[in-house]
This record gives structure tokens, C-alpha cells and sequence, in this order.
């Protein structure tokens, strides 16, 4: 028997019971219950159009204590479907046009309604990049940063981003509602206005002040929190998101794990998986996974981010004051900004880089990763490499995984968070050989050198050199070390059959779409197959992003493999032992020279002009002990014990392999 026909008319001493309680209906013939309801239970309630109510006999205890017997009280209900053992109560205007499950908790509101035929969120236009509206995406329920990467930045496609675009049309059309829900186990608790919203289960909405137009897709697992103050209106919050302390939101996506709070203000915008805004305020930007801004003088803008940190202060500029704001900005995944930094788009930032101070000339350093770009005397100077000897850029590798909100099984953004991969490796292999020819064009040995409205010192520039070498080794001897692990070998010829790529695709350039790394190959592969109707829905594009996120190590041995032929000059068909214990022997020195210089910048951290400000009110001895009281003493510290493992674990492994190697018999 189907819910619909369980349904039954009031009974007459039902009627009596509710009227007597303070109730009235338009015509009692319209409001229909299930089995179990009790009408003692109801009081004060209009009821009008079409309503359907569950059972009405349990209780809930609140966080205090405090137990709530099932309910409606003071409210008015129009055109409304009500799971059994709801509360509802002090219903300032009225519920209309909601199916609300069971278990749903509301009290102290205004007004909720859906009025018309809502896509509740779907299908809204977000002018991200570009202000004008040049690379608009439409938001639903499934966006990843993947998808939107795509919609924003491949227009050069635009059959592809196209029929995207239908496969959104036709999701929202499916999606649409003249009737909003309410999920299992939701609260809605003191809340003033929400129009055209619906909820999933365990929704958390507790003292908005308006929901506008939008979709809170909560799940038992991972439920939505929207709190205090809070504004939103044409917006998608997915699951695990955090709203709350008075932010304002307008035309943005909202992704799993983000938290936006602190008064933060954000426009047409996208945040993807695990991002954070306090504070600050964004526009039209397209924030990757794990972009944060905490601070109340910053200002995104017009730019795409990932794996980000704006320092306090940070700002850009997005048009030159003459054809409006048309220009956008690229910072690279892992970049960085410090306090009071300010970037004029156009301009394009390598991944992890640090960007200190003001830069008006539109840098563009994308071929030159793991930088320092610093303002002196308005000039952007460039200092290649160095932040690979960063040990804060091995700490926020390390923290991103740890720092994983998403709680819900599915998780729509694929994020992959190797610190060097093809992506970064191609660029320090283009940043070496721009490095080389600068120094070769300008006739080698200068003090300086000019390079696209920027300078790099001499110095700099030949430690970039040595520094993308060393990463160069780094990430192929990984590669290499991770192919023939647990792997034993007795002739070359079976070494080289180990050795040999299966995959075809992963030689050439390497992307970002948005967290997840993959080579354009496959991209293009992906888009020629929307192109001819091979994928047609947006699951049908979420899975195919899963499959390449999937195929991450066998694209990458593809490509070490054909990088790691060009180093050596001698193809993998040729390979013998040892030419595995050359190649190793360089990824041992390159990984331990690179722990030694992380090991001795973290050991910055402990000199005593770091303790300033400890031992306030004693001698030298005392900072000393204040500062090992506060941060503890260096060699007991975290960071630096992961390394001293790392060069360890590193060192017996690379040891491990030349011996194996050494075994081999021709």
C-alpha cells in the first residue's frame, strides 16, 4: 500500500478536538493523517490547501536536556505534507508549499515557502573570472571543481561547454519543484524569511535571517550547518558545509567541507572542498580546494585559487580603469600570500609560490614553481626554486590530507595531493631551461638579469637551476623506486619488462583542473567524448573524473618513464641494472639535500632572534627556557624529527634497491 492511499480523513471527534484546541481549516476534507495522529497535539493551526500529517505521538530531547513532546503549535500550514513526530511551533507567517519529513524540528520562524517553480539553487549563473560574465558557470547539486574548471576556462571548446551546459539544463529541469522538502531530522530553529529552499537530512538552519533560492544538500553523515545572521540567497551549500556568524552569500557554490564565517561576504563565487573565508570578502573567484583567507582586510577577486593561503591585506585589481573589470588572475595550487601583498591582473603565479609585497607589472612566473616573487623598490623580483627548501611547503603538504572535513561517502571533488607530480616536475623542467637561456642570452655571469617585467638575481638564478635539478632527481628516482618496489628481478630483460609504461597516455603537458592532476591527453579524450554524446549527464561526468583521478600513478609512471629516457638519453628498452643504480644514486643525494635544507630552515625557527618576545622578563637562559616551555626544544620537535626519519626510511630504501639491482645477472 502506498504512503498517498494510508492517508485518511479526519475523524468528526478529531475535528472537535482541533477546533476546541484553537485550529481551523478552510475545509477539514483537505487535511488528511496517518494512523497515530493525535489531535490533542495541535494547537493554534490554520490549516488551508492540501495537508497531509504523519503520526504524532513521540518526543525529542534537546542538547540541554530539555524534553519536547511531538507537535504543531501556533503556526499556520498551506498546501504542506508533515512526517510524523515533527515539531513545529510559533510560526510567525506561515509554512506553505512543503513536503516535510519525519522528525523535523521547527520553531520560532517567519516564513517558509516555496512559491512557483523553483530549481531551488540549480542551474544559477555565477559570473566567476570575469565580472562581465565571460566565463559563467551554472551551478547544481553535483559541481565539482573539476566540471566548473572546465566550464570557466575552456571556452576554446565550446561545443563541450555546450552541452554541459544542457546537461545542466536538463538536471535542473529534473530537478525542479513548485514544492520545497524538508529532510529527516532537520532543524530549523529561529529563522526569520526562507523562499524557494530545500532541505536535506539533518539539515541544521538555527537563527538565519533569510535563505534564498538555494539548496542545502545535507546528509546523515555529513550534515549542513547554517547559522546566526546568516544571508544567502541563488546558492548550492553541499554537504558538511559550515554558513554561519552574519556571512553574506550571493550567487555561489558552497563545497564539501567549506566554512565560511566571521561576517565573510562572497558574490558570484565558488568554493570548493575544504575551503575556509572568515572575515574578508570575495568576488568572482574560483576557490579550488583548500583555499583560506582569514582576515577582515582581505579581498579575493576575479582570480582562481587552490591549495591557498591569503595573508592579511591581500588584494587585487581586476581591471585598468578603462574597458571595466574583464581581467582575471591565476595563483597556481600551494601559492601563498603575505600581509599587505597586491597583485594587477592580469598576472599568472607558478604553483607554490610566496608572493610578499606589491607587483603592478603583470608577472607571469608559471614556468618558474616553488618561487619567492618580492617587491623591492617596485620592483617584482623573482628568486626561483627557493621554496622547495621551504619547510612550511612540506608542512602544508602534509596537513592538507590531515585536514580532510568531508565526511560524506560520496565526495565530488577528486583531490590529489602529491606535492610533486608531472604537473609541478614539467614546470621545474621548463623552469630550468628558461633559467639556462636567460643566463645564456644575456651572455652568463651578470649580477641581474630581466626577464617579463621582472628581475632574478645571478646568484638566484643559478641556486634555481641547482634547486629544479635537485627536484627533477627527486621525483623521477620516486617514480622510478615505486614501479620496482616489492618487486624481484633476475635478468635485465625482466627488469626492463617491469620498467616498460602499459598506459599510452600521460607524455606531454600535465594540468590542474582544479585539485585534480591529469595529463591534457586525457582531458581531451574526456572532452571529445561529451563532444560526441558519449557522456550525457552529470553523474556520467563525475564518474569519468573518478576513472582519471584513478589512473593518476599509471599516467604518471607514463610520463617518468618518457622524462626519465630524455635525462638519460638512452630509452627504457636499452635499460640495464645499472642504469636503475645511477639514477638512484642521484635521487638519494637529491632527497637528502633537500632534507638538510628544510632540516636547516626549520632550525631558523629556533635561533634566539626567533625568541623575541620569550623570557620577557629574564636573561638570555630564561628566554631560552620560555621558548622551550611555549614551542619546545628543536630536536624533539615534530617537523624536524619527520625528517631525520625521512632522510632515514629514504636512504634504507634507496639501499634496498641498488642491491637488488646489485643481484641482477645479465
Amino acid at each position: 500500500m502506498s504512503l498517498k492511499t494510508r492517508y485518511r480523513k479526519l475523524q468528526g471527534r478529531e475535528i472537535k478536538i482541533l477546533i476546541s484546541n484553537g485550529c481551523s481549516a478552510e475545509d477539514w476534507n483537505n487535511v488528511r493523517v496517518l494512523d497515530g495522529f493525535d489531535p490533542a497535539r495541535c494547537r493554534n493551526v490554520i490549516f488551508s490547501g492540501d495537508i497531509r500529517i504523519g503520526a504524532l505521538k513521540g518526543s525529542v530531547t534537546d542538547e540541554a536536556g530539555v524534553t519536547i513532546p511531538s507537535g504543531i503549535m501556533n503556526s499556520r500550514l498551506h498546501n504542506c505534507t508533515i512526517g510524523s513526530d515533527v515539531i513545529i511551533s510559533n510560526i510567525g507567517d506561515c509554512i506553505a508549499n512543503y513536503d516535510i519529513s519525519d522528525g523535523v524540528i521547527i520553531k520560532n520562524c517567519g516564513k517558509i515557502v516555496t512559491e512557483g517553480i523553483s530549481g531551488f539553487g540549480n542551474g544559477t549563473p555565477v559570473a566567476v573570472l570575469n565580472e562581465t560574465g565571460g566565463r559563467m558557470v551554472r551551478i547544481h547539486d553535483r559541481l565539482s571543481a573539476h566540471e566548473a574548471y572546465i566550464m570557466a576556462l575552456y571556452r576554446h571548446r565550446s561545443k563541450a561547454i555546450s552541452i554541459i551546459g544542457k546537461m545542466v539544463d536538463n538536471y535542473t529541469a529534473s530537478h525542479s519543484s513548485s514544492v520545497g522538502t524538508i529532510g529527516t531530522r532537520s532543524s530549523i530553529v529561529n529563522c526569520s524569511s526562507i523562499r524557494n529552499v530545500k532541505f536535506g537530512p539533518f539539515s541544521h538552519v538555527e537563527g538565519a535571517m533569510s535563505l534564498n533560492e538555494g539548496s542545502v544538500n545535507s546528509c546523515i553523515e555529513d550534515p549542513v550547518f547554517i547559522g546566526l545572521g546568516v544571508i544567502m540567497k541563488h546558492f548550492i551549500a553541499s554537504s558538511g558545509s559550515v554558513v554561519t556568524e552574519s556571512t553574506l552569500i550571493d550567487k555561489c557554490f558552497i563545497g564539501q567541507g567549506t566554512v565560511l564565517g566571521k561576517h565573510y561576504s562572497a558574490e558570484n563565487s565558488l568554493f570548493f572542498a575544504n575551503c575556509g573565508g572568515f572575515h574578508g570578502e570575495a568576488c568572482s573567484i574560483f576557490a579550488g580546494p583548500y583555499t583560506v583567507t582569514h582576515h577582515k582586510s582581505t579581498l579575493l577577486i576575479s582570480g582562481i585559487f587552490s591549495f591557498m593561503n591569503a595573508g592579511s591585506g591581500s588584494n587585487q585589481s581586476n581591471h585598468m580603469y578603462k574597458l571595466g573589470p574583464i581581467h582575471q588572475g591565476i595563483m597556481e595550487r600551494g601559492s601563498k600570500t603575505t600581509s599587505d601583498s597586491y597583485l594587477l591582473w592580469p598576472a599568472r603565479i607558478g604553483p607554490f609560490t610566496l608572493v610578499m609585497g606589491r607587483h603592478y607589472k603583470n608577472p607571469d612566473t608559471t614556468s618558474l614553481p616553488f618561487s619567492y616573487l618580492i617587491e623591492s623598490n617596485d620592483e617584482s623580483i623573482v628568486v626561483p626554486g627557493i621554496n622547495l627548501r621551504s619547510v612550511g611547503t612540506i608542512r602544508d603538504a602534509q596537513k592538507w590530507p590531515q585536514r580532510d572535513r568531508r565526511k560524506d561517502p560520496r565526495k565530488i571533488d577528486q583531490v590529489n595531493f602529491n606535492l610533486l607530480s608531472p604537473f609541478t616536475i614539467r614546470k621545474m623542467f621548463d623552469g630550468r631551461e628558461l633559467l639556462r637561456k636567460i643566463k645564456s642570452d644575456r651572455g652568463g655571469n651578470a649580477s641581474s638579469y630581466s626577464w617579463g617585467n621582472m628581475k632574478i638575481k645571478g646568484s638566484a638564478l643559478e641556486r634555481g637551476i641547482e634547486l629544479y635539478q635537485t627536484g627533477i632527481n627527486k621525483f623521477l628516482g620516486n617514480s622510478l623506486i615505486k614501479r620496482l618496489e616489492k618487486t624481484d628481478f633476475r635478468t635485465n630483460k625482466e627488469l626492463r619488462q617491469q620498467l616498460t609504461a602499459v598506459n599510452p597516455i600521460g607524455r606531454g603537458e600535465w594540468v590542474d583542473l582544479a585539485g585534480l592532476l591529469a595529463p591534457m591527453e586525457a582531458v581531451d579524450a574526456l572532452l571529445d567524448k561529451i563532444e560526441s554524446g558519449k557522456i550525457e549527464s552529470p553523474d556520467a561526468l563525475e564518474n569519468a573524473f573518478i576513472e582519471m583521478h584513478g589512473s593518476y600513478y599509471d599516467y604518471e609512471w607514463t610520463w617518468a618513464c618518457d622524462r626519465i629516457e630524455k635525462e638519460e638519453s638512452k630509452k627504457i628498452s636499452d635499460f640495464k641494472s645499472e642504469d636503475v643504480i645511477r639514477i638512484v644514486g642521484k635521487w638519494k643525494k637529491s632527497v637528502v639535500d633537500l632534507d638538510n635544507l628544510l632540516y636547516e630552515d626549520a632550525r631558523k625557527e629556533f635561533t634566539l632572534s626567533s625568541m623575541t618576545g620569550f623570557g620577557i622578563d629574564g636573561s638570555d637562559e630564561i628566554k631560552k627556557l620560555d621558548f622551550e616551555q611555549v614551542r619546545g626544544e628543536f630536536e624533539s620537535n615534530s617537523v624536524v624529527a619527520a625528517i631525520r626519519d625521512h632522510i632515514k626510511q629514504k636512504t634504507a630504501l634507496g639501499d634496498e634497491l641498488i642491491g637488488r639491482m646489485k643481484m641482477i645477472k645479465e
